[in-house]
């Protein structure tokens, strides 16, 4: 029987203007590793705080096995801005004590090895300091760890190493995990039980995320009186997953049986041909082509001889890490960078529309209520074969009816994403671009989107870290490897091996960055080089550093402010996580540069 490391019961948790939770029990064995999921608001991380002992319940009590260890991953960190990565990490432990221990490099390897080990804290990006936190925890011994959205900041290699770290980091029915994440691949990856955060309850459900779906599935088909919309969603989501990724399914507590009676009369989730030829009418059989395309700056190219032509109605997935040159591709295709050797040609009838990380979309409208941005448009628009509403296409990407009256200003990181993704719907584009489209959402909103863009004849270029969503949305995908695009027919899988060969021989030249060695670059560049670099670089720096202050500021106002004013937190939240998401965005342009000056 498996030991006891904590259990939870009779937790109340209720803020001035709303009840969290209202009694819960629940308990956590060695071996298990928990999925948290559950819509935006609804007290993952406050679940994961009371069980962490870092918030207070009304009621109830947390108790631990005695002796075990708890480790815990925040969304913010508490590290010392005035200390070296080396320090933060690994603290004041001498150089051959923590070098000689193999997990330790790996950890190291694993999800810090581009960022300086002398650097100070304070001087690295949001993402950077994400990073050297999640490596700070886990470089020590822990019965059980939390962590609070741990693959934010990480590119696919990243959370690809993270699960293969978590999978194996105990041995077999031992150890604790916790883990909030949005990230689909993630759960079925890592987790072997799941709990669901609703209605002021945590039901769990067994297995990943696949099995969830399952399960939620037959939950939602007795409750369909209440929950019809629900269950045709998650259907079509099931249908996916038997259909379209068998491995995901393939594991003993998945009930194929089962599964396969619940689709049977699920139509694929969706019609390529027919999807190509309502965009060819759209669009004709030109889109864009990139012929012999190369971006440089100074000598550094970022993209090399890149010739890509896009076709009506082709769905396609951009793989690359960060500072590979996505943004720069993207920005070719949209428009907003122009090539230093080659031509972009794009149809006439071409309209793009482009999903960034930054809400630039609403940035003009903050001050206008959600009702009367949407009565600018047209009245209805046809999906499916069914006319709909702007507030009905709204509501099916999980907008609440209520916050209709509200300003655009004054919505949620979350409604925010939803509204921005609806107007570049309603302004009709034939090609939609979406530039990490996963920022601040749940995995209802995720299925929903996933949903609406199985209906919509228009072709599709994404580029995401997070695996699953470019599994399910896109029929192709490509990387960028060298400066070069290069088709993966593998997808992700296939990537990550070119990835590792890369690494592989690139390492017999490349000095221990942990060890406080500079790593190579490549070739010298001249100062006049340097400085045209620096040039293009000042302007995102400049930015960069303006919304750093205002993140200290906002941080500051949620310390001082009254920690029983619940609605007043959430509106510092969300405003925060717009700050992060905007930095996050120019730290992926700001690294396709940086390699010129490092």
């Amino acid at each position: 029987m498996a030991a006891h490391l904590l259990g939870a019961e009779g937790l109340h948790l209720e803020y001035p203007t709303k009840v969290v939770f209202d009694s819960i029990t629940l308990g956590i064995e060695e071996g298990d590793r928990i999925g948290i999921v559950g819509r935006n608001g609804d007290g993952k991380s406050s679940l994961l705080g009371m069980l962490a002992g870092r918030i207070e319940p009304q009621a109830g009590r947390v108790t631990r096995r005695s002796g075990v260890r708890f480790g815990v991953l925040d969304q913010r960190d508490d590290l010392d801005p005035e200390r070296t990565v080396g320090q933060a990490i690994v603290g004041d432990r001498a150089e051959h004590e923590w070098a000689g221990d193999a997990r330790i490099r790996d950890v190291i390897d694993g999800l810090v090895a581009d960022v300086p080990w002398g650097a100070l804290v304070g001087s690295l990006s949001g993402g950077q300091r994400r990073r050297v936190a999640l490596a700070a925890l886990l470089i020590d011994d822990w019965d059980l760890i939390a962590l609070d959205e741990p693959t934010n900041h990480l590119d696919v290699e990243g959370i690809a190493w993270l699960a293969n770290h978590l999978v194996n980091r105990w041995p077999r029915h031992t150890g604790g995990l916790l883990v909030i994440t949005h990230d689909r691949w993630f759960l079925d990856e890592v987790c072997t039980e799941t709990w669901e955060v609703h209605d002021g309850i945590v039901e769990p459900f067994e297995g990943g995320y696949a099995a969830y779906v399952l399960q939620r599935v037959e939950r939602d088909r007795i409750l369909a009186a209440t929950e019809s919309k629900r269950q045709n969603l998650m259907r079509k989501e099931l249908a996916w997953l038997r259909r379209g990724a068998p491995a995901r399914t393939s594991k003993p507590k998945f009930r194929i049986e089962a599964a396969n009676q619940l689709i049977e009369d699920v139509p694929p989730v969706r019609n390529p041909i027919e999807l190509q030829r309502m965009a060819v009418a759209r669009l004709g059989k030109d889109v864009v082509d990139l012929e012999d395309v190369s971006v440089s700056y100074g000598d550094h190219e970022v993209l090399r001889d890149v010739t890509w032509r896009i076709g009506p109605g082709e769905r396609t997935g951009i793989l690359g890490a960060n500072g590979a040159g996505k943004s720069t591709l993207l920005g070719l295709v949209c428009g907003t960078v122009q090539p230093t050797s080659g031509r972009v040609r794009r149809g006439k009838t071409v309209r793009i529309g482009l999903l960034d990380q930054q809400f630039s979309q609403l940035s003009d409208i903050a001050d206008d209520r959600v009702r009367e941005v949407l009565a600018r448009h047209r009245t209805t628009f046809m999906i499916d074969g069914k006319e709909h509403t702007p507030a009905q296409l709204l509501e099916r990407l999980g907008f609440d009816r209520a916050h209709l009256s509200a300003r655009v200003g004054d919505l949620s990181g979350g409604q925010k994403r939803r509204l921005q993704l609806l107007m570049l719907l309603l302004s009709e584009p034939n090609v939609i671009v979406l530039d990490e489209p996963t920022n601040d959402v749940d995995a209802d909103m995720l299925a929903a989107t996933e949903d609406l863009l199985d209906s919509w004849p228009a072709t599709l270029i994404v580029v995401s870290h997070d695996r699953y969503l470019l599994e399910r949305v896109t029929d192709q995908q490509y990387a960028i490897l060298d400066g070069r695009l290069r088709h993966v027919p593998g997808g992700v899988e296939e990537y990550l091996r070119l990835r590792a060969a890369q690494e592989s021989a690139a390492a017999g030249g490349r000095p221990d960055q942990a060890t406080g060695a500079a790593a190579t670059t490549g070739s010298e560049i001249s100062g006049a080089e340097r400085r045209a670099a620096q040039k293009e670089m000042g302007a995102i720096e400049r930015r960069m550093s303006k919304i750093s202050t205002t993140i200290e500021k906002v941080h500051a106002k949620m310390a001082a402010h009254d920690q029983t004013d619940f609605d007043g937190l959430r509106t510092h939240t969300d405003e925060l996580r717009i700050l992060e998401d905007e930095m996050a965005g120019l730290e992926e342009q700001w690294l396709e540069l940086s390699e010129l000056v490092e």
